[in-house]
Order: structure tokens, then C-alpha cells, then sequence
């Protein structure tokens, strides 16, 4: 990857569709997208960003797909057929037990690499071809402040990145989908010229610190979530209002009305796996 500069890049303004640099491969990350509104909001917007802005390669985080929790093969059909290329996840992978075949089976789903591989199903990583033709690997990692205590990531990812029978392409994508932002900013700078994306996801709510690392890693806190607007991190409000005032158990619903559609751009120089520009992007959908 390219020498150190001095200092950190700022992203491009948002959903300013910047024009790509000459040669380079894009790729557009979703954030979680969350029951039948966010995956209704995919559907509509994604065939046209693609069109539109001549993108190569979309990953999706597909965790709370099926009823705001877990995933199922039918509703990862549905966001491959809108367009994703491959679905990332986190801790909710497991909540619906009938996913478990299909992460073995489909390669174009992804669990985190850090629940090791014993008695554990489906992979954190894979190497796909993105329109353009360039090689790309992507890498699902998961957090564990406030979290499951799984394997370390920083160490998984090393030993990925260093130790691979075969050395990885030099673009490699990364979803890690953490709680806190200070264990999402660490890793970015631990993987910062090691991989040409480091983002965000699980806690459903945007940051705009996108921003090109000095060694040439794009970074975002969070991506977001595709979800409902009006909800709490997509759920219905009167589900989960009453858990702050009274502490009183309940069961969540996905929330309802328009969606909030939320993605990062990223350009990439396939030479050095270099990012070259990061744009965040965001469209509200009416579903």
C-alpha cells in the first residue's frame, strides 16, 4: 500500500457524486438494514445508484433482515436480487437457526471471523470479482466491549491480512460491527494501510467522520442504518419506549413510514488497494 502521508482526507460531501478517478473500482457499503421497510427501500434505490453512479461492488449488512432480527435465505435472496453482492452480519446471524445451512453453503453470506471455526458455521471472509473485474476480498469482524466474548478481531484480522495460504487482493473491505466507537476507530487505525475500507455498523446511527486515513484506508465510525425514520434505531417506539421508563419488558416491531436509506462510497485504486475518495451517501425512501 501507498507510503504515509501527514495527515488524515476528508470525505467528499455527502451524495455529492463526485466523478470517479480514472481506473478506480467503487464500491458502495449499506449499513444495517432493518425488516421488510429497509429491505423495500434496497429495492427501490439500489438498481439506480448502481446505474447512476457506476458502481462495482455493493456489500449490505443483513443482521436484522428478517423482522428487525436475524436472517433467513429467503430475505437474503431478496437483497441479492436488489442488488447486493454480498450480505455482512454480526451477532444477530444466529437468531434465526435455519441460516445456519445456508452460511455454509452461500459464500455471498458472511459471519463475523472472530467466532473462530469450531463448531461454528459459514466463514467471516470471502473473495469475490466486482463488475469491473477487479479481485476484492470482503472481512466481517465483530467488536466484543458490551459484547460477546468472542476472539480478539485486532489479532483475527492480522492473522488474515499476514498468515494467508494465498496473499489477498489489494482491495479488502471491512464491516465491523461493534457497539463502541473508540474499539471502531482503534481498529481502523490498527488496519489503516492494510485494507482499503474500515466501517461501522451495529449501533444503527450514522456518523459523519468519513475520512481517508493516512495510509490510505477509507474509514466511518457507522454507516447507519437502512430503516425506518421515525423509529428508535428502526423499531417501533411504543416497543421501546416503555424498556426506558419503566424498565417493563417488551417485544420489538420494526418501525413503519418512510425509511432513511444510508451507504458510504468508496473509489479504489486496484493497483495498491489505496482508497481514493469516500463519500457518504443517503436518500429517504418512501416504502
Amino acid at each position: 500500500m501507498a507510503a504515509r502521508s501527514e495527515r488524515a482526507g476528508l470525505g467528499n460531501p455527502p451524495n455529492g457524486n463526485a466523478p470517479r478517478p480514472p481506473g478506480a473500482c467503487r464500491v458502495l457499503m449499506v449499513g444495517d438494514v432493518i425488516g421488510k421497510p429497509g429491505r423495500q427501500a434496497v429495492e427501490q434505490v439500489l438498481h439506480g445508484l448502481r446505474e447512476e453512479r457506476g458502481i462495482d461492488f455493493v456489500t449490505a449488512n443483513g443482521e436484522n433482515l428478517a423482522g428487525g432480527m436475524g436472517l433467513t435465505s429467503a430475505t437474503a435472496d431478496m437483497l441479492f436480487a436488489a442488488g447486493v453482492d454480498v450480505i455482512t452480519s454480526g451477532n444477530h446471524i444466529w437468531d434465526k437457526r435455519e441460516i445456519y445451512e445456508a452460511l455454509d453453503r452461500n459464500d455471498r453470506i458472511l459471519r463475523p471471523l472472530n467466532y473462530g471455526t469450531h463448531n461454528v458455521p459459514g466463514r467471516g471472509w470471502g473473495a469475490y470479482t466486482a463488475l469491473d473485474g477487479s479481485e476484492l476480498v470482503v472481512i466481517n469482524l465483530q467488536g466484543r466491549t458490551y459484547m460477546q466474548p468472542i476472539d480478539n478481531p485486532f489479532t483475527d484480522a492480522d492473522h488474515l491480512l499476514d498468515e494467508a495460504a494465498d496473499p489477498l487482493p489489494p482491495i479488502r473491505l471491512v464491516d465491523f460491527h461493534c457497539e463502541i466507537t473508540s474499539e471502531k476507530n482503534a481498529l481502523g487505525l490498527h488496519l489503516d494501510g492494510r485494507v482499503s475500507a474500515v466501517v461501522g455498523t451495529h449501533t444503527h446511527v450514522v456518523t459523519g467522520d468519513e475520512r481517508i486515513l493516512p495510509r490510505g484506508t477509507a474509514y466511518q465510525t457507522d454507516l447507519g442504518m437502512t430503516g425506518p425514520l421515525w423509529s428508535v434505531i428502526g423499531f417501533d417506539p411504543a416497543t421501546v419506549l416503555p424498556r426506558f421508563i419503566n424498565a417493563l419488558p417488551t417485544r420489538f416491531e420494526v418501525g413503519q413510514g418512510p425509511v432513511v436509506f444510508n451507504a458510504c462510497q468508496v473509489d479504489i485504486d486496484p493497483a495498491t488497494g489505496r482508497a481514493l475518495q469516500v463519500e457518504r451517501v443517503q436518500r429517504l425512501v418512501e416504502v
